[in-house]
Protein backbone atom coordinates (compact mmCIF):
# COMPACT_ATOMS: atom_id res chain seq x y z
CA UNK A 1 0.00 0.00 0.00
CA UNK A 2 1.54 3.29 -1.01
CA UNK A 3 3.05 5.64 1.52
CA UNK A 4 2.27 2.67 4.36
CA UNK A 5 4.42 2.80 7.38
CA UNK A 6 5.78 -0.78 8.76
CA UNK A 7 7.16 -1.79 11.70
CA UNK A 8 8.99 -4.05 9.33
CA UNK A 9 9.52 -4.53 6.07
CA UNK A 10 11.56 -7.51 4.18
CA UNK A 11 12.16 -6.77 0.53
CA UNK A 12 12.90 -8.73 -2.30
CA UNK A 13 13.34 -11.98 -0.89
CA UNK A 14 12.12 -15.05 -2.75
CA UNK A 15 8.89 -16.08 -0.48
CA UNK A 16 8.98 -19.79 0.49
CA UNK A 17 5.10 -19.34 2.12
CA UNK A 18 5.32 -22.87 3.84
CA UNK A 19 2.39 -24.51 1.88
CA UNK A 20 4.67 -26.24 -0.69
CA UNK A 21 3.46 -24.10 -3.43
CA UNK A 22 6.39 -22.76 -5.56
CA UNK A 23 8.42 -19.71 -4.14
CA UNK A 24 7.49 -16.06 -5.43
CA UNK A 25 9.39 -12.62 -5.06
CA UNK A 26 7.73 -10.59 -2.68
CA UNK A 27 8.00 -7.68 -0.18
CA UNK A 28 6.26 -8.64 3.80
CA UNK A 29 5.41 -5.82 5.54
CA UNK A 30 4.81 -6.30 9.29
CA UNK A 31 2.57 -4.06 12.20
CA UNK A 32 3.52 -5.49 15.69
CA UNK A 33 4.01 -9.34 15.68
CA UNK A 34 1.70 -9.46 13.10
CA UNK A 35 1.90 -9.69 9.02
CA UNK A 36 0.00 -7.34 7.48
CA UNK A 37 0.96 -6.69 3.92
CA UNK A 38 2.57 -9.40 1.17
CA UNK A 39 3.29 -8.23 -2.38
CA UNK A 40 5.34 -4.73 -3.70
CA UNK A 41 5.54 -2.74 -0.75
CA UNK A 42 8.21 -0.43 -2.64
CA UNK A 43 5.96 2.87 -1.82
CA UNK A 44 5.49 1.95 1.94
CA UNK A 45 8.83 2.10 4.38
CA UNK A 46 9.41 0.42 7.60
CA UNK A 47 10.48 1.06 11.14
CA UNK A 48 12.97 -1.38 10.40
CA UNK A 49 13.98 -2.55 7.06
CA UNK A 50 15.99 -5.97 5.27
CA UNK A 51 16.96 -6.41 2.01
CA UNK A 52 16.45 -10.00 1.13
CA UNK A 53 17.32 -10.10 -2.34
CA UNK A 54 19.02 -13.29 -3.50
CA UNK A 55 17.66 -14.65 -0.18
CA UNK A 56 14.81 -16.67 0.81
CA UNK A 57 12.31 -16.14 3.31
CA UNK A 58 10.41 -18.31 4.62
CA UNK A 59 8.56 -18.94 7.92
CA UNK A 60 10.10 -19.42 11.19
CA UNK A 61 10.65 -23.04 11.44
CA UNK A 62 9.19 -25.77 14.05
CA UNK A 63 10.92 -27.94 16.14
CA UNK A 64 8.40 -30.45 16.72
CA UNK A 65 10.57 -32.43 18.98
CA UNK A 66 12.64 -30.96 21.37
CA UNK A 67 14.17 -31.46 25.35
CA UNK A 68 13.92 -27.60 25.76
CA UNK A 69 11.52 -27.41 28.69
CA UNK A 70 14.49 -26.47 31.20
CA UNK A 71 16.25 -24.38 28.69
CA UNK A 72 13.06 -22.08 27.65
CA UNK A 73 14.24 -20.75 31.31
CA UNK A 74 17.93 -21.08 31.69
CA UNK A 75 19.04 -20.49 28.20
CA UNK A 76 16.17 -18.20 27.37
CA UNK A 77 18.04 -16.72 24.27
CA UNK A 78 17.71 -20.11 22.76
CA UNK A 79 20.89 -19.36 20.31
CA UNK A 80 21.20 -23.14 19.38
CA UNK A 81 18.20 -22.84 17.72
CA UNK A 82 17.43 -19.39 16.32
CA UNK A 83 20.62 -19.66 14.93
CA UNK A 84 19.57 -22.26 12.44
CA UNK A 85 15.55 -20.69 11.66
CA UNK A 86 13.49 -22.67 14.21
CA UNK A 87 11.21 -19.82 15.94
CA UNK A 88 8.79 -22.42 17.69
CA UNK A 89 9.75 -25.30 19.67
CA UNK A 90 7.35 -28.17 21.29
CA UNK A 91 8.89 -29.69 24.18
CA UNK A 92 8.28 -31.98 26.75
CA UNK A 93 8.58 -35.06 24.25
CA UNK A 94 10.01 -38.67 24.96
CA UNK A 95 7.04 -39.00 27.91
CA UNK A 96 9.75 -36.76 29.74
CA UNK A 97 8.13 -32.79 30.29
CA UNK A 98 8.73 -30.78 32.80
CA UNK A 99 5.53 -30.80 34.23
CA UNK A 100 3.86 -31.45 35.95
CA UNK A 101 7.00 -32.70 37.86
CA UNK A 102 6.94 -34.42 41.65
CA UNK A 103 10.02 -35.96 42.70
CA UNK A 104 11.75 -36.55 45.95
CA UNK A 105 15.66 -36.55 45.88
CA UNK A 106 18.47 -34.11 44.34
CA UNK A 107 18.13 -36.06 40.61
CA UNK A 108 14.92 -36.78 38.92
CA UNK A 109 15.35 -40.58 37.35
CA UNK A 110 16.98 -40.91 33.94
CA UNK A 111 15.75 -39.79 31.30
CA UNK A 112 13.98 -37.08 33.05
CA UNK A 113 17.61 -36.04 34.22
CA UNK A 114 17.85 -35.41 30.82
CA UNK A 115 16.31 -31.91 31.16
CA UNK A 116 18.97 -30.13 33.98
CA UNK A 117 18.27 -29.52 37.04
CA UNK A 118 16.91 -26.28 39.15
CA UNK A 119 13.44 -26.11 38.06
CA UNK A 120 10.06 -28.39 39.38
CA UNK A 121 6.55 -27.16 38.83
CA UNK A 122 3.79 -29.32 40.20
CA UNK A 123 1.22 -28.21 38.11
CA UNK A 124 1.54 -27.46 33.88
CA UNK A 125 0.22 -24.19 34.65
CA UNK A 126 2.77 -22.99 36.92
CA UNK A 127 5.28 -23.76 33.87
CA UNK A 128 2.94 -22.13 31.09
CA UNK A 129 3.08 -19.29 34.06
CA UNK A 130 6.83 -19.34 33.90
CA UNK A 131 7.15 -19.05 30.50
CA UNK A 132 4.71 -15.97 30.35
CA UNK A 133 6.82 -13.77 33.02
CA UNK A 134 10.12 -14.75 31.60
CA UNK A 135 9.99 -14.78 27.56
CA UNK A 136 12.46 -16.98 25.86
CA UNK A 137 13.56 -16.11 22.26
CA UNK A 138 11.32 -18.64 20.27
CA UNK A 139 7.37 -19.92 21.34
CA UNK A 140 6.97 -22.74 23.05
CA UNK A 141 4.27 -25.42 22.49
CA UNK A 142 4.40 -28.16 26.09
CA UNK A 143 3.55 -31.85 25.49
CA UNK A 144 2.82 -33.72 28.75
CA UNK A 145 5.20 -36.67 29.61
CA UNK A 146 3.59 -40.05 30.91
CA UNK A 147 7.02 -40.54 32.72
CA UNK A 148 6.85 -37.48 34.50
CA UNK A 149 3.48 -38.63 35.73
CA UNK A 150 4.35 -41.77 36.87
CA UNK A 151 7.25 -40.51 38.50
CA UNK A 152 4.98 -38.13 40.74
CA UNK A 153 2.32 -40.33 41.37
CA UNK A 154 4.19 -43.70 41.76
CA UNK A 155 6.51 -45.13 44.39
CA UNK A 156 7.83 -48.02 42.90
CA UNK A 157 8.47 -47.43 38.92
CA UNK A 158 9.28 -51.16 37.86
CA UNK A 159 5.78 -51.93 37.69
CA UNK A 160 2.27 -51.16 36.03
CA UNK A 161 0.53 -48.04 38.17
CA UNK A 162 -2.50 -49.28 40.02
CA UNK A 163 -6.05 -47.83 39.32
CA UNK A 164 -5.56 -45.14 41.90
CA UNK A 165 -2.08 -44.39 40.76
CA UNK A 166 -3.38 -44.24 37.11
CA UNK A 167 -6.29 -42.42 38.55
CA UNK A 168 -3.79 -39.56 39.88
CA UNK A 169 -1.76 -39.12 36.41
CA UNK A 170 -5.33 -39.14 35.34
CA UNK A 171 -5.69 -35.71 37.26
CA UNK A 172 -2.31 -34.63 36.77
CA UNK A 173 -2.91 -34.70 32.39
CA UNK A 174 -6.96 -33.50 32.79
CA UNK A 175 -5.05 -30.47 34.61
CA UNK A 176 -2.58 -29.94 32.03
CA UNK A 177 -4.76 -30.41 29.10
CA UNK A 178 -6.84 -27.37 30.96
CA UNK A 179 -3.73 -25.60 31.24
CA UNK A 180 -3.47 -26.15 27.43
CA UNK A 181 -0.80 -28.81 26.46
CA UNK A 182 -1.21 -29.83 22.80
CA UNK A 183 -0.99 -33.44 23.79
CA UNK A 184 0.56 -36.15 25.94
CA UNK A 185 4.47 -37.94 25.03
CA UNK A 186 5.22 -41.25 25.91
CA UNK A 187 8.45 -42.77 26.04
CA UNK A 188 7.68 -46.25 26.70
CA UNK A 189 11.64 -47.82 25.92
CA UNK A 190 13.04 -45.96 28.84
CA UNK A 191 13.24 -47.77 32.32
CA UNK A 192 10.73 -45.95 34.51
CA UNK A 193 7.77 -46.36 31.75
CA UNK A 194 8.93 -49.76 30.33
CA UNK A 195 6.62 -51.50 32.68
CA UNK A 196 3.67 -49.53 31.39
CA UNK A 197 1.27 -51.73 29.79
CA UNK A 198 -0.69 -50.50 26.89
CA UNK A 199 -3.80 -50.25 29.08
CA UNK A 200 -2.30 -48.28 31.45
CA UNK A 201 -1.55 -45.99 28.66
CA UNK A 202 -5.01 -46.39 27.00
CA UNK A 203 -6.54 -45.19 30.65
CA UNK A 204 -4.58 -41.58 30.12
CA UNK A 205 -4.90 -40.76 26.38
CA UNK A 206 -8.58 -41.77 26.37
CA UNK A 207 -8.38 -38.05 27.81
CA UNK A 208 -6.53 -36.91 24.62
CA UNK A 209 -9.41 -36.80 21.69
CA UNK A 210 -12.22 -35.53 23.62
CA UNK A 211 -9.61 -32.24 24.47
CA UNK A 212 -8.74 -32.36 20.41
CA UNK A 213 -5.05 -32.98 22.17
CA UNK A 214 -2.47 -35.16 20.34
CA UNK A 215 -0.59 -38.39 21.13
CA UNK A 216 3.37 -38.38 20.73
CA UNK A 217 5.24 -41.36 21.20
CA UNK A 218 9.09 -42.59 21.57
CA UNK A 219 8.06 -46.35 20.90
CA UNK A 220 8.33 -49.01 22.75
CA UNK A 221 11.40 -50.09 20.32
CA UNK A 222 12.86 -49.47 17.14
CA UNK A 223 14.86 -52.25 16.63
CA UNK A 224 13.78 -55.82 16.39
CA UNK A 225 10.20 -54.98 17.59
CA UNK A 226 9.55 -51.80 15.71
CA UNK A 227 6.34 -53.16 13.72
CA UNK A 228 4.81 -54.72 17.32
CA UNK A 229 5.63 -51.22 18.83
CA UNK A 230 3.84 -49.69 15.93
CA UNK A 231 0.95 -51.42 16.40
CA UNK A 232 0.61 -50.47 20.45
CA UNK A 233 0.87 -46.35 18.93
CA UNK A 234 -1.99 -47.15 16.50
CA UNK A 235 -4.09 -49.54 18.70
CA UNK A 236 -3.59 -46.37 21.29
CA UNK A 237 -4.42 -43.67 18.39
CA UNK A 238 -7.69 -45.35 17.20
CA UNK A 239 -8.85 -46.54 20.89
CA UNK A 240 -8.30 -42.85 22.19
CA UNK A 241 -9.62 -41.19 18.87
CA UNK A 242 -6.66 -39.11 18.40
CA UNK A 243 -3.91 -38.03 16.28
CA UNK A 244 -0.27 -40.16 16.80
CA UNK A 245 2.97 -38.37 16.10
CA UNK A 246 5.88 -41.19 15.66
CA UNK A 247 8.74 -39.30 17.31
CA UNK A 248 12.46 -39.42 15.63
CA UNK A 249 11.37 -42.08 12.86
CA UNK A 250 13.66 -44.44 12.58
CA UNK A 251 14.84 -48.31 12.31
CA UNK A 252 17.93 -49.38 14.61
CA UNK A 253 20.76 -52.16 14.72
CA UNK A 254 22.68 -53.56 12.08
CA UNK A 255 20.20 -56.39 11.45
CA UNK A 256 17.46 -54.00 10.99
CA UNK A 257 18.91 -51.53 8.36
CA UNK A 258 16.74 -51.40 5.02
CA UNK A 259 13.07 -52.12 7.50
CA UNK A 260 12.71 -48.21 6.61
CA UNK A 261 10.56 -49.63 3.39
CA UNK A 262 8.40 -51.65 5.71
CA UNK A 263 7.50 -49.29 8.45
CA UNK A 264 6.59 -46.44 5.64
CA UNK A 265 4.51 -48.96 4.08
CA UNK A 266 2.60 -50.07 7.61
CA UNK A 267 1.73 -46.30 7.88
CA UNK A 268 0.87 -45.17 4.89
CA UNK A 269 -1.70 -48.20 5.14
CA UNK A 270 -2.65 -46.99 8.68
CA UNK A 271 -3.02 -43.23 7.31
CA UNK A 272 -6.19 -44.25 5.56
CA UNK A 273 -8.10 -44.68 8.68
CA UNK A 274 -6.00 -42.79 11.36
CA UNK A 275 -4.12 -39.43 11.63
CA UNK A 276 -0.51 -40.66 11.94
CA UNK A 277 2.55 -38.65 11.47
CA UNK A 278 6.11 -38.69 12.24
CA UNK A 279 9.47 -36.59 12.94
CA UNK A 280 12.42 -37.49 11.38
CA UNK A 281 16.43 -36.17 12.35
CA UNK A 282 18.83 -36.09 9.59
CA UNK A 283 22.20 -38.46 11.40
CA UNK A 284 22.68 -42.00 11.41
CA UNK A 285 23.52 -41.26 15.21
CA UNK A 286 20.92 -40.58 18.00
CA UNK A 287 21.70 -39.59 21.73
CA UNK A 288 20.00 -40.23 25.07
CA UNK A 289 21.10 -41.10 28.48
CA UNK A 290 23.73 -43.84 28.24
CA UNK A 291 22.04 -47.58 28.29
CA UNK A 292 23.74 -50.71 28.08
CA UNK A 293 21.35 -52.64 26.31
CA UNK A 294 22.04 -50.14 23.45
CA UNK A 295 25.52 -50.62 22.96
CA UNK A 296 24.91 -53.73 21.09
CA UNK A 297 22.96 -51.46 18.63
CA UNK A 298 25.95 -49.45 18.13
CA UNK A 299 28.69 -49.40 16.07
CA UNK A 300 30.20 -46.33 18.30
CA UNK A 301 29.10 -44.75 21.23
CA UNK A 302 30.44 -40.95 22.27
CA UNK A 303 30.32 -39.90 25.71
CA UNK A 304 27.82 -36.62 25.82
CA UNK A 305 27.92 -36.03 29.75
CA UNK A 306 28.80 -38.07 33.38
CA UNK A 307 27.98 -36.92 36.65
CA UNK A 308 31.01 -38.40 38.48
CA UNK A 309 33.32 -38.27 34.97
CA UNK A 310 32.65 -34.77 33.67
CA UNK A 311 35.90 -35.35 31.30
CA UNK A 312 34.25 -37.81 29.60
CA UNK A 313 32.55 -35.74 27.81
CA UNK A 314 33.40 -36.14 23.79
CA UNK A 315 35.18 -39.18 24.19
CA UNK A 316 34.15 -42.69 22.82
CA UNK A 317 33.27 -45.29 24.94
CA UNK A 318 35.91 -47.92 23.65
CA UNK A 319 38.85 -45.62 24.68
CA UNK A 320 37.59 -44.47 27.63
CA UNK A 321 37.29 -48.41 28.90
CA UNK A 322 40.91 -49.08 27.07
CA UNK A 323 42.35 -46.00 29.29
CA UNK A 324 40.76 -47.43 32.45
CA UNK A 325 41.85 -50.87 31.57
CA UNK A 326 38.07 -52.22 32.17
CA UNK A 327 35.40 -53.51 30.12
CA UNK A 328 33.25 -51.57 28.42
CA UNK A 329 29.84 -52.54 30.90
CA UNK A 330 32.33 -51.68 33.85
CA UNK A 331 33.11 -48.69 32.07
CA UNK A 332 29.49 -47.57 31.44
CA UNK A 333 28.80 -48.49 35.21
CA UNK A 334 31.52 -46.18 36.21
CA UNK A 335 30.16 -43.40 34.07
CA UNK A 336 26.22 -43.20 35.47
CA UNK A 337 24.34 -40.98 35.39
CA UNK A 338 25.79 -40.44 31.97
CA UNK A 339 24.56 -39.54 28.49
CA UNK A 340 25.48 -40.58 25.33
CA UNK A 341 25.49 -41.07 20.87
CA UNK A 342 25.27 -44.48 19.27
CA UNK A 343 25.70 -44.93 15.79
CA UNK A 344 22.48 -47.19 15.07
CA UNK A 345 21.21 -46.48 11.72
CA UNK A 346 22.01 -46.63 8.12
CA UNK A 347 21.89 -43.36 5.85
CA UNK A 348 19.67 -45.04 3.44
CA UNK A 349 17.17 -45.21 5.89
CA UNK A 350 17.28 -41.35 6.99
CA UNK A 351 17.15 -40.74 3.45
CA UNK A 352 13.82 -43.21 2.57
CA UNK A 353 12.09 -41.32 5.92
CA UNK A 354 13.35 -37.88 5.26
CA UNK A 355 11.74 -38.16 1.67
CA UNK A 356 8.47 -39.47 2.98
CA UNK A 357 5.87 -36.68 2.25
CA UNK A 358 4.75 -37.07 6.11
CA UNK A 359 7.77 -36.31 7.75
CA UNK A 360 8.39 -33.65 9.67
CA UNK A 361 11.57 -31.81 10.11
CA UNK A 362 12.82 -32.20 14.37
CA UNK A 363 16.00 -32.11 15.88
CA UNK A 364 15.49 -34.29 19.21
CA UNK A 365 18.14 -32.07 20.24
CA UNK A 366 19.47 -32.41 24.10
CA UNK A 367 20.84 -28.34 25.13
CA UNK A 368 21.90 -29.41 28.70
CA UNK A 369 24.70 -31.91 27.25
CA UNK A 370 28.11 -31.18 28.02
CA UNK A 371 29.39 -32.58 24.40
CA UNK A 372 26.05 -32.73 22.66
CA UNK A 373 24.74 -34.02 19.58
CA UNK A 374 25.56 -31.80 16.42
CA UNK A 375 21.72 -31.90 16.15
CA UNK A 376 21.47 -29.47 18.46
CA UNK A 377 22.57 -26.91 16.38
CA UNK A 378 22.41 -28.05 12.58
CA UNK A 379 19.25 -30.69 12.09
CA UNK A 380 17.48 -27.57 10.03
CA UNK A 381 19.88 -25.79 7.87
CA UNK A 382 21.55 -29.45 7.06
CA UNK A 383 18.27 -30.86 5.69
CA UNK A 384 18.13 -26.88 3.42
CA UNK A 385 21.96 -27.29 2.61
CA UNK A 386 22.68 -31.04 1.89
CA UNK A 387 19.88 -33.02 1.28
CA UNK A 388 17.59 -30.77 -0.67
CA UNK A 389 20.12 -28.59 -2.53
CA UNK A 390 23.31 -31.09 -2.37
CA UNK A 391 21.66 -34.32 -2.60
CA UNK A 392 18.29 -32.85 -3.93
CA UNK A 393 16.44 -35.42 -1.97
CA UNK A 394 13.38 -33.00 -2.13
CA UNK A 395 12.91 -29.70 -3.17
CA UNK A 396 13.48 -26.49 -1.07
CA UNK A 397 9.71 -25.51 -0.85
CA UNK A 398 8.94 -29.07 0.59
CA UNK A 399 12.07 -29.18 3.01
CA UNK A 400 10.63 -26.14 4.48
CA UNK A 401 6.68 -26.98 4.31
CA UNK A 402 8.15 -30.32 6.79
CA UNK A 403 9.94 -27.59 9.02
CA UNK A 404 7.09 -25.00 9.15
CA UNK A 405 3.28 -25.42 7.61
CA UNK A 406 3.04 -29.05 8.29
CA UNK A 407 4.18 -28.93 12.07
CA UNK A 408 1.82 -26.04 12.14
CA UNK A 409 -1.23 -28.13 11.29
CA UNK A 410 -0.29 -31.74 13.08
CA UNK A 411 0.03 -29.36 16.13
CA UNK A 412 -2.67 -26.97 15.97
CA UNK A 413 -0.34 -23.84 16.31
CA UNK A 414 -3.05 -21.72 14.83
CA UNK A 415 -1.50 -18.67 12.64
CA UNK A 416 1.96 -20.23 12.14
CA UNK A 417 3.61 -21.62 9.91
CA UNK A 418 2.47 -19.83 7.05
CA UNK A 419 3.58 -16.49 5.76
CA UNK A 420 0.33 -14.73 5.05
CA UNK A 421 -1.60 -11.67 5.95
CA UNK A 422 -2.75 -12.13 9.64
CA UNK A 423 -0.56 -14.52 10.53
CA UNK A 424 2.38 -14.19 13.34
CA UNK A 425 5.57 -12.86 11.81
CA UNK A 426 8.20 -15.67 12.31
CA UNK A 427 10.64 -15.41 9.64
CA UNK A 428 13.63 -16.70 8.89
CA UNK A 429 16.04 -15.34 5.81
CA UNK A 430 18.54 -17.46 4.91
CA UNK A 431 20.91 -18.13 1.44
CA UNK A 432 19.87 -21.00 -0.41
CA UNK A 433 23.40 -20.98 -2.04
CA UNK A 434 25.39 -21.53 1.60
CA UNK A 435 23.11 -22.72 3.90
CA UNK A 436 24.41 -25.43 5.78
CA UNK A 437 25.42 -27.42 9.20
CA UNK A 438 28.70 -26.94 10.97
CA UNK A 439 28.35 -28.73 13.91
CA UNK A 440 29.75 -31.94 13.68
CA UNK A 441 30.21 -34.64 15.90
CA UNK A 442 33.96 -33.45 16.94
CA UNK A 443 32.91 -29.94 17.43
CA UNK A 444 29.39 -29.72 18.10
CA UNK A 445 28.66 -26.32 19.16
CA UNK A 446 28.66 -24.38 16.18
CA UNK A 447 26.22 -22.05 14.33
CA UNK A 448 25.17 -23.04 10.46
CA UNK A 449 26.27 -20.73 7.82
CA UNK A 450 23.61 -18.88 5.58
CA UNK A 451 21.65 -17.94 8.11
CA UNK A 452 20.91 -14.20 7.61
CA UNK A 453 18.19 -12.69 10.06
CA UNK A 454 15.31 -14.91 12.11
CA UNK A 455 12.46 -12.87 13.43
CA UNK A 456 9.82 -14.43 16.10
CA UNK A 457 6.58 -12.40 15.90
CA UNK A 458 8.01 -9.68 14.35
CA UNK A 459 11.41 -8.96 16.47
CA UNK A 460 14.58 -10.21 15.23
CA UNK A 461 16.67 -12.61 17.63
CA UNK A 462 19.22 -13.38 15.17
CA UNK A 463 21.25 -10.89 13.20
CA UNK A 464 24.34 -10.86 11.65
CA UNK A 465 26.02 -14.30 13.05
CA UNK A 466 25.07 -13.63 16.51
CA UNK A 467 21.48 -13.62 19.26
CA UNK A 468 19.94 -10.00 19.88
CA UNK A 469 18.53 -9.15 23.52
CA UNK A 470 14.82 -10.16 22.40
CA UNK A 471 12.33 -12.45 24.09
CA UNK A 472 9.60 -11.73 22.16
CA UNK A 473 8.53 -15.67 22.23
CA UNK A 474 5.28 -16.79 23.74
CA UNK A 475 3.48 -20.40 25.23
CA UNK A 476 1.80 -21.30 22.49
CA UNK A 477 -1.51 -22.87 24.36
CA UNK A 478 -4.26 -25.44 22.41
CA UNK A 479 -7.37 -23.88 21.75
CA UNK A 480 -10.04 -24.99 23.30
Amino acid sequence: MANEKYDLIVRNGEVIDGTGASRLTADIGVHGDRISALGNLSEASGEVEFDAANRMVAPGFIDVHTHDDHALLSKPDMSYKTSQGVTTVVAGNCGVSLAPLRFTGDRPPPPLDLLGNGYKFPHMSDFFDAIDANPAATNAALLCGHTTLRVGAMDNLKRPATDNEINQMRDQLAEALDAGVVGMSTGLAYEPAKPAPTSEVLKLAELLGPAGALYTTHLRNEGNDIVKSLEEAFRIGRESDTGVVLSHHKVTGKENFGRSEETLEIIERIRKDLRVDLDVYPYVAGSTVLQKWRLGEARRVIITWSVPEPEAGGRDLNEIAEDWGCSVDEACDRLQPAGAIYFMMDEADVQRIIKYEHSMIASDGLPHDHHPHPRLWGTFPRVLGHYSRDLNLISLEDAVHRMSGKPASVFGLAGRGEIKEGNFADLVVFDPATIIDTADFDDPIKPAAGIDAVYVNGRAVWRDGAATDARPGKALRRAA
